[in-house]
């Protein structure tokens, strides 16, 4: 091993450069036995932006796994990928160049994404190396590449042909900032400041029937809506509204007349408990504009403008009609009343801005009719943790609309479409022909099929991002149509399904569901077996790191401070699937754990030969007792990485690494080596002590081994250094099978540990003599180790009970109890505790003439010892120690 401190720096640069140029981690699918492989179906990231804590913290622990699996022996598929076609790499291009994608045709503004992205690619690669993730960097891929953009239109293809695929005109959610449709699972709720609206609207007909009231009172949010109202509902139950029903209303400032109708879907804790119906504004208005047959009254176009149906209001944006409206209702003596209320708004996660419902025509997944069958092909897989599939089965049980595709932008992969230009019937490309630009490529027939009409108009929407980021494991597996068999097939059979998907929570929805849509659709098979959740970075107060909030932490920022491997040790602190905080103490504590690695390693290195020591057959207690529980932790640590508990398996080893074997018996084996060197003239360790050269050597391999996949860089210094080859190319330990006496072991070393601490206290040097040790405890067959280690003179065991009783160190009294109950008397009853006057008597407390009941109080014990020499307690073992030095 080399000399002197530790140089993270060096090092980890070192190893990232080699790992690629090494292809340590590349994927070897030639003759692989399927059973062997473990193919991860790793995300892709959105290129909307740099590498951010989300990132190296989600990779991380995919890497984990991969390095863990691939020391099992299987043949691990670790691909990447990069998400970058759709509306992310849209607006970061818009953002970049300062431009505008209408501004530029079609192709022209790929081009310029495909620039864009290009360099935030190369970025990204860059530093998803300098994190040392063990991808294989040959089995990468692009979702705007023609080869994913040919999976993706084969996809939409085989779902035409399955009929699980329709065009609609109907309403659609619409983002009006980025001036297309989306889908339920691109929207979120968001708490937003506005007003409550009471408006007065007439009743038609009221001045020739006095029954009827004048008018009636509509809340609202959304004024702007008023020219696009097309009825008013009332509730069947509402008795004191009853008489509208039947009756037409009239719109206040724009004069239309409406019907008035009876539904239950009104609510009648909101409002007045009568509301309008406007085309439109919500999904119950959808519902509502179905079912009743009602007109169609479009107010806010595409781009959040209002409409001619606005009248004079026509032109002006969404939010500037809004308050124009209630200027004028408020001056016509409509407007009842504005109050400040917060409320929840449907927004486009993307952009932040409030959705509409606007009639378009659009291309559709069918979901709604297969939710059942969607549901159980998530119990289906294997979930890390558990109860991540409760996300999952909430958002297919709240699913309102089929997934909507088609987007109205430039970057993305195009439908595969041509339509008739008499008849509308829509042409589908042969699947030879694809990858196919509608825009520039002819259909595949000279006439219509339905008219015979010769032309045709090409699709000119884009599919939805998640239409192909959902393929991912057919993108993977090589997913294409097979000539000869005259069906779909996957080219690398063993990759599907994949073994495992990793993934934020937070697109569960998202990529997740819609794989298993996709996957399911096209194969009959679920995607993968695996499902790992992981959550999100916080901040140090466990807030949500954003732009907005000023508290994010750039991931170079902490790397250039902190090593990468001591941010793979912050990484493996929160159980998967829950939010990790990031704190810079989990960083230093990686980076103590690095020096201690390090300095354990260098010291091993120097008290053991160059060549490794066989078995002795007479292995020591102490030694056989070291293996054998470190056999204990490893299966404790497999069994916990298989079920991805990745902080309990970090802490479990390093607690075990740091204090049993660096704190307690590297010392032992220490001295002995040394004194038996000293002994014997300078024999070599492997002479004097094999046993305790051999148990080093065997111990500092499997501590690596188990490292290695928290901690790859140092690891895998220290072991190119001293073994050859890869760390992460060896195999993963297994129990030696070495029988043990546990007990004892355990107990002799928490004596050390105690004595340890005893000299601490006391400020004793660790190698001062201590006259006599008294040990009441099993810890056959370690004594000698025991006083060798902590300089016992005189050590003395002992089978019987400790000589040692437990008295009343003091009463606590529950006042909740004592005060009620005894008032007044409360201080006599302290005064008599503290004085020592009392009696416990079976449950009771007799003090100060009164006595209190088991539930007034509680007996603080301790343990005492009255011989000559002071106690301390190990464990179970209770430790004399006499010292006149």
């Amino acid at each position: 091993m080399p000399s002197g401190e530790y140089d993270p720096e060096a090092v980890e640069a070192k190893w990232q450069d080699r790992w690629v140029q090494e292809d340590t981690y590349a994927y070897d699918g030639e003759d692989v036995d399927p059973n062997t492989v473990f193919a991860i179906d790793s995300p892709p990231p959105t290129v909307s932006g740099s590498l951010h804590w989300g990132h190296v913290y989600g990779f991380t622990l995919q890497d984990f796994v991969a390095r863990f699996h691939r020391m099992r022996g299987d043949e691990v598929f670790f691909p990447f990928g990069y998400d970058d076609n759709g509306i992310a790499s849209e607006r970061l291009t818009e953002d970049e160049l300062g431009v505008r994608h209408q501004e530029y045709d079609r192709h022209e503004f790929q081009e310029l994404c495909r620039e864009v992205c290009a360099d935030y690619e190369a970025e990204f690669t860059e530093k998803m190396q300098d994190l040392g993730i063990s991808i294989d960097w040959d089995e990468t891929y692009q979702t705007i590449s023609p080869e994913v953009q040919r999976i993706s239109q084969l996809s939409f293809v085989d779902l035409h042909e399955q009929g699980r695929e329709y065009r609609q005109r109907a309403p659609t959610i619409w983002c009006p900032e980025c001036e297309t449709a989306i889908s339920q699972v691109e929207t979120e709720d968001d708490e937003q400041d506005s007003h409550f609206h009471d408006i007065a609207f007439e009743v038609v007909g009221a001045d020739e029937d006095p029954d009827l009231p004048g008018t009636f009172t509509i809340s609202t949010t959304r004024p702007e809506l008023l020219p696009a109202c097309v009825s008013v509902f009332v509730h069947p139950d509402d008795e004191s509204n009853q008489h509208l029903v039947g009756e037409r209303a009239r719109i206040p400032l724009f004069d239309q007349e409406v019907p008035i109708i009876e539904d239950e879907r009104v609510d009648l804790e909101t409002g007045s408990g009568i509301v309008m119906c406007c085309t439109f504004g919500d999904q119950t208005d959808i519902e509502w504009y179905q079912a009743h047959d009602l007109d169609l009254r479009i107010a806010i176009d595409e781009s959040g403008t209002l409409t001619d149906v606005a009248d004079e209001y026509a032109g002006l944006d969404r939010e500037e009609a809004r308050e124009a409206i209630v200027e004028d209702l408020d001056a016509a003596g409509a407007l009842l009343d504005r109050r400040a209320i917060e409320h929840t708004v449907n927004v486009h996660e993307r952009c932040g801005s409030s959705v509409e419902f606007l009639v378009t025509e659009q291309w559709y997944i069918k979901l709604l009719d297969k939710t059942d069958e969607y549901l159980e092909a998530g119990r289906e897989m294997e979930w890390f943790p558990e109860k991540m599939f409760t996300r999952y089965r909430n958002w297919i049980e709240g699913l309102q609309w089929d997934w909507s595709i088609s987007r109205q932008r430039s970057s993305g992969i195009p439908f595969p479409v041509w339509y008739c230009a008499d008849c509308d019937e829509a042409v589908i490309a042969d699947r030879d022909q694809l990858p196919v630009d509608p825009l520039e490529d002819d259909p595949p027939v000279d006439q219509c099929p339905e008219c015979g009409h010769t032309a045709f108009v090409p699709e000119d929407d884009v599919l939805d991002t998640w239409a192909t980021s959902s393929l991912t494991p057919l993108i993977n597996a090589g997913w294409d149509w097979d000539d000869e068999a005259g069906e779909m097939a996957v080219e690398r059979e063993e990759l599907y399904p994949a073994t495992l998907r990793p993934q934020g929570h937070d697109i569960i929805s998202f990529w997740l569901f819609h794989t298993v849509v996709k996957c399911y659709e096209h194969t009959g098979e679920v995607p993968f077996d695996q499902v790992m959740i992981n959550g999100m970075v916080l901040d140090e107060n466990r807030v949500k790191m954003s732009k907005s909030l000023g508290n994010i932490v750039s991931p170079d920022e902490v790397l250039e401070q902190y090593p990468v491997d001591a941010a793979r040790y912050w990484a493996a602190g929160s159980a998967v699937g829950d939010d990790l905080p990031y704190k810079e103490k989990g960083l230093r504590a990686g980076e103590r754990l690095l020096r201690k690695l390090w300095n354990a390693s260098k010291l091993v290195d120097s008290l053991t030969p160059d060549d490794a020591v066989e078995r002795p057959a007479d292995l020591r207690d102490i030694d056989r007792w070291l293996l054998a529980s470190l056999d204990r932790e490893i299966e404790t640590i497999t069994d916990l990485l298989e079920s991805r508990e990745f902080s309990k398996a970090r802490d479990r080893l390093r607690g075990f690494f740091w204090h049993t074997f660096c704190d307690d018996y590297l010392e032992i084996a220490k001295q002995r080596i040394r004194e038996a060197e000293a002994d014997e003239a300078a024999a070599s360790a492997a002479e004097v002590d094999p046993s305790a050269a051999h148990t080093l050597q065997v111990a500092h391999q499997r501590f690596l081994k188990l490292f290695a996949p928290f901690l790859a860089h140092i690891t895998e210094e220290i072991w190119r250094d001293s073994y050859g080859g890869s760390v992460h190319r060896t195999d993963w330990p297994e129990p030696l099978g070495l029988e043990a006496d546990f007990e004892a072991g355990e107990t002799a070393m928490a004596v050390v540990s105690a004595l340890r601490k005893y000299k601490s206290d006391r400020q004793l040097s660790l190698n001062a003599d201590l006259d006599s040790v008294v040990v009441y405890g099993n810890v056959d067959g370690f004594e000698a180790e025991i006083s060798r280690v902590m300089h016992v003179e005189d050590l003395d065991t002992r089978d019987e009970a400790a000589p040692i009783e437990s008295v009343v160190a003091g009463i606590d009294l529950d006042y909740s109890v004592v005060g009620p109950e005894f008032g007044s008397a409360v201080p006599d009853i302290e005064d008599g505790i503290e004085a020592g006057e009392y009696d416990l008597v079976d449950d009771e407390l007799h003090v100060a003439g009164h006595e209190l009941g088991p539930d007034a109080f509680t007996v603080e014990e301790e343990r005492r010892y009255a011989g000559d020499g002071e106690m301390i307690e190990a464990a179970d073992a209770v430790v004399i120690v006499r010292n006149d030095g």
